[in-house]
């Protein structure tokens, strides 16, 4: 058997379900994961309504099949532990019936995050401890895990009833977004069903190797999103953890909802880093043994590329994305892990000699 490679349609929102499927599908792809609540809407998946009815689920599969093409995940990506009601108590019930649909359409993984809580029960936002340096965050996070433990206990027993995986992406501005505090939810959770998505994106930036965290993981890793990211010349001076991001206008046009009345801020004119299409980061080599570890751990993986590119439209970043498939690995093709990733060195002139090499690159 072989990995399954398809990608999150949440870039194809403006087009109806077998309409993004198609896209998918011309683009060589066989996979398709869903949003079915959390952070963004879920034009692809009436969720409520397929919950309610099995002829309705037995018509959505049916899109599905009609198109050649799985359905290898849900979605529900948010902060299902902040203390803001419209987004933390939503959030969370949106995984628990993202588990219930998961298990009625026989979808194994679904994609979610741990979230963010408060820094103490009368918080009223939520608080990312990024270097607890000072004894006040032991407390804050001390309060954070007691939030977070008890849910994931919860969901995880929903999880088993229901024979699905769910999937944490290490994403920053989570409680869980490493593999040292995936390791501790695991443990202190008892958990049997919560593995990882393992989106290589969010760990480059922080200056992590995604080989390294999916040959440590093993077996939790139960999901894969592959995206890129390229850090800029701007990180010599900003750093990676970066708060030079702006609001962006009300009435702007195509902004994405995080919380009711609150949206993703604009990026600095020169980020420190960002997400590019998939191979603008990183070239093949890389990918390949990525992808090589990926197979170790599950030869069946589903492996979706999230596009989030914002210099490429929706279907053309799909299209210049060197799908993961021509990654695929070749016997003996394994090079030595290195633990300074190539996407952290800049040569003289600021250019990331990695990119200069791609050819994707340079067509850009």
């Amino acid at each position: 058997m072989a990995l399954t490679y398809g990608a999150y349609t949440a870039c194809l929102q403006d087009r109806s379900l077998p309409e993004a499927l198609d896209v998918l599908k011309d683009t060589g792809l066989t996979g398709a994961e869903v949003n079915v609540g959390g952070f963004i809407p879920s034009p692809h998946c009436p969720v409520d309504a397929l919950l309610a009815s099995s002829t309705a689920r037995e018509e959505y599969l049916g899109v599905f099949k009609d198109k050649a093409m799985t359905l290898s995940g849900l979605n529900t990506s948010g902060n299902p532990t902040s203390p803001l009601p419209n987004e933390g108590l939503k959030h969370a019930e949106d995984i628990r019936a993202a588990i219930r649909l998961a298990g009625l359409l026989g979808v194994k993984e679904i994609v979610t995050m741990s979230g963010t809580p408060g820094t103490d029960p009368s918080a009223k936002y939520p608080t990312w401890v990024v270097n607890p340096w000072n004894g006040i965050d032991m407390e804050i996070l001390d309060y954070q895990w007691s939030v977070v433990v008890p849910f994931f206990k919860e969901i995880d027993a929903l999880a088993r009833d229901n024979d699905v995986q769910v999937c944490l992406e290490l994403h920053p501005r989570n409680l869980v977004f490493n593999v040292p505090s995936f390791e501790r939810l695991v443990e202190e959770t008892g958990a049997t069903h919560i593995k990882v998505n393992m989106d290589p994106s969010h760990l480059f930036w922080q200056q992590m190797d995604p080989i390294a965290a999916t040959k440590r993981l093993g077996s939790l890793v139960g999901h894969v999103h592959a995206k890129d990211t390229r850090v800029f010349p701007g990180a010599a001076y900003r750093g990676v953890l970066d708060t030079d991001f702006g609001r962006v206008p009300a009435e702007a046009e195509g902004k994405v909802p995080v919380a009711y009345g609150y949206w993703c801020n604009s990026w600095p004119q020169d980020p420190a880093w960002r997400f590019v299409a998939l191979g603008l980061g990183h070239e093949t080599e890389y990918w390949t043994e990525f992808l090589a570890a990926i197979a170790e751990v599950d030869p069946e993986m589903n492996v979706n590329i999230e596009h989030e590119d914002a210099e490429y439209g929706n279907v053309e970043g799909l299209q210049r994305s060197p799908h993961a498939s021509s990654f695929r690995p070749q016997p003996g093709s394994e090079r030595p892990c290195q633990a300074a990733a190539p996407h952290a060195l800049h040569d003289a002139d600021g250019e990331d000699p990695t990119i200069r090499s791609s050819p994707s690159a340079s067509a850009r």
